[in-house]
């Protein structure tokens, strides 16, 4: 069991700026401490041989090949934009700067 007590998460709630009466510390401190056992369990299970997986499930992922294709060049880009100067788009200064 890993012990959450009351104190840890009135020092979390501290540091996250939270207002927590002492019935949510100890319901809070309960339930982390749950949660860490169950998270706990699940590194416990015999997984040798195991393969990993991205899903749960067989599935045929819709990952292509990473391919470099043709493009617009600068020009096209550039060519229906309102403003352009120096081979890049032009907008308004939105900061002052």
């Amino acid at each position: 069991m890993s012990e959450i007590s009351r104190d840890d998460v009135a020092h979390l709630a501290t540091l996250a700026r939270l207002a927590l009466s002492e019935e949510e510390l100890q319901t809070f401190a309960s339930q982390i401490d749950g949660i860490i056992d169950h998270v706990s369990a699940v590194g416990r299970v015999d997984a040798e041989g195991v393969e990993p997986m991205s899903h749960p499930h067989s599935i045929r992922t819709t990952m292509r090949e990473d391919v470099v294709v043709p493009s617009l060049t600068q020009e096209q880009a550039l060519d229906q934009a309102p403003r352009a100067e120096d081979g890049r788009f032009e907008v308004p200064q939105i900061l002052g700067e």
